[in-house]
């Protein structure tokens, strides 16, 4: 793997992983605040709390599954001297 391509690699990774962290931020507002007009109940707890906890953590994790199988790669970052 050349270095151009070690670089497009690595660019691809942090912006995805950018993509994941605004997808989940978005995620914990929504469920925060847009649940939080809602007199549900869940455990003894308001719906917001579990959704803004308990779902951000889930998404999360799924979240990270998806970006380890489909985007990231690994690569060795040493440079090779036979390049």
């Amino acid at each position: 793997m050349t270095e151009e391509e070690k670089y497009r690699q690595i660019k691809k990774e942090a912006i995805a992983t950018g993509g994941a962290l605004a997808v989940i931020i978005v995620f914990w507002l929504a469920a925060g605040f847009g649940l939080a007009p809602l007199q549900v109940q869940v455990f003894h707890l308001p719906l917001w709390v579990v959704a803004s906890c308990f779902g951000t953590w889930f998404l999360s994790v799924v979240l990270v599954r998806l970006l380890i199988k489909y985007v990231f790669r690994d690569m060795n970052l040493e440079e090779d001297s036979h390049e």
